[in-house]
């Protein structure tokens, strides 16, 4: 895992309740594997052709990951715009990378990111 545990249980309690109030970032919505709990993550979605990827700065273990992988779906929010996603996979840094438009600034190569999260914007 890129981060470290203990980062991550900060992050949770402290900086992503401030991030949900001041409503700048995006925003995935999805529910607990276990729980059925509805949870709001802020987090940079990238936008790629046909869905969105996420860098895993966390690692593909996060709780937010397993919780999307295990329903298959989730929700965005971008400001006032609701985007369904569907279709959860981790990719490799490659495929992200070449997806991932030329301008979005790559992680630093300390962090040892090697997992993205791609979803498809779901059709109906």
């Amino acid at each position: 895992m890129p981060m470290p545990r203990w980062w991550t249980r900060i992050n949770k309690r402290v900086f992503n309740p401030v991030e949900l109030r001041r409503g700048t970032r995006p925003v995935l919505t999805h529910v607990g594997r276990s729980s059925g709990a509805t949870y709001r993550t802020p987090l940079d979605a990238y936008r790629v052709d046909g869905g969105y990827v996420f860098i895993l700065v966390y690692g593909s273990r996060s709780d937010w990951v397993r919780n999307i992988m295990a329903a298959g779906e989730a929700r965005l929010t971008l400001g006032e715009q609701d985007i369904e996603l569907t279709a959860p996979r981790l990719i490799s840094g490659h495929e992200a990378w070449q997806a991932i438009s030329e301008g979005v600034k790559r992680p630093p190569g300390f962090l040892r990111i090697n997992d993205y999260l791609r979803m498809d914007l779901t059709t109906s």
